[in-house]
């Protein structure tokens, strides 16, 4: 049977097929092996040493993280890391970066995977992070068992899938969503069809529905008085470009209160202060444009650190608010994802 590869990559959708030297001299040699056993005694002693040292290290080490982690995230035996087997022929795997906080992941990401799941009900929906470092800390943490991208996809191949639609919930097509789709494409030959999702932010008409949904999501604070503020993640790559264009679309539209920043990129939280300064504003409302509200939005957004935004808008003497919600809490945005999905569906059938 020919086999398709349906990317949905950006704007385009693309369907391929992927097919020894002794001495005579006794006292000589019995003076070696003395050397040889000496030597061999020191280094076990260093060795073990070494290995009681690193073993000390990793257990102080250890111990400092469970110490500065002196925060709550959450129950997480309340979410569910959707890593069950016996998946049948249609599987509708959603892959994320992923949070360590239990409470955001399940609110946002499970959110996500929930509204998938009953528009489409005849797919199995099951999860992935691509993000190793939040599943060993979630893991370790919580003992909760999340499946990264090779695992989800291997557990897939061995549960005999044959229809694989993956949805990201990235924000771009940026260098992660490439990467994805790259390591997808390459497990190509172990399925019939393969199809891949755009992320939330892909065509025009996407960056408007984005910025009704959150522009409704925040009316409340929209009092001519106050600046309310976006932050996102921010990249190197040329897909740092979305949070221009997002910001030119709220300027564009009349919402000149409304102003995007990122934490790793430009625009810079500088930036954003500027510009606040210049309107007049009396108040600042601090919220993520990420999917979720982990560890961004509770300690550089909002945390007590002095580089934190909530700290350089405080100092600046704005009075401050932040609400600590990720994108996948709102319905429009979980609507959003549900087209996207229904799209690389549509490609296969």
């Amino acid at each position: 049977m020919k086999k398709t590869l349906a990317l949905l990559m950006g704007l385009a959708v693309v369907t391929a097929s992927f097919t020894a030297c002794g001495s005579s001299d006794s006292s000589s040699d019995s003076e070696k092996k003395s050397s040889v056993a000496a030597t061999e005694v020191a280094d076990a002693t260093t060795e073990a040493a070494s290995d009681s040292e690193t073993e000390a290290t990793t257990e102080a080490d250890s111990e400092e993280e469970e110490e500065e982690e002196n925060y709550e995230t959450g129950d997480a035996s309340l979410d569910n890391p959707r890593n069950q087997d016996e998946i049948g022929d249609n599987e509708l795997l959603v892959l994320s970066f992923g949070t360590s906080y239990n409470d955001s992941r399940r609110l946002t990401i499970g959110a996500i995977e929930e509204s998938l799941e009953k528009a489409f009900p005849e797919y199995s929906v099951r999860r992935g992070f691509t993000a190793n470092i939040v599943i060993d800390h979630v893991k370790s943490r919580d003992g909760e068992v999340i499946d990264d991208v090779k695992e989800a996809l291997d557990r897939a191949v061995a549960n005999g899938v044959k229809n694989l639609v993956v949805q990201p919930t990235h924000l771009m097509n940026g260098l992660e969503y490439n990467d994805v789709a790259a390591e997808i494409a390459s497990y190509s030959d172990a399925f019939e069809k393969v199809a891949i999702g755009e992320p939330l932010l892909t065509s025009d008409d996407d960056f408007k529905r984005v910025e009704n949904a959150i522009v409704d999501w925040t009316k409340d604070y929209d009092d001519g008085k106050t600046a309310i503020c976006f932050m996102g993640h921010g990249t190197e790559a040329d897909s740092n470009a979305v949070y221009g264009k997002m910001q030119d679309l709220f300027t564009a539209d009349g919402y000149t209160n409304y102003f995007i920043g990122t934490v790793e990129a430009e625009p810079s939280v500088e930036d954003v202060l500027a510009k606040v300064k210049e309107g007049g504003y009396e108040k600042v409302v601090l919220e993520p444009l990420m999917v979720v509200a982990g560890d961004h939005a509770n300690n550089d957004m909002a945390g007590d650190e002095e580089d934190s935004w909530k700290s350089i808008f405080l100092e600046e003497g704005y009075d401050v608010e932040c609400l600590i919600r990720g994108l996948g809490e709102n319905e429009e945005i979980r609507k959003l994802y549900v087209e996207h999905a229904q799209k690389a569906i549509d490609s296969i059938n």
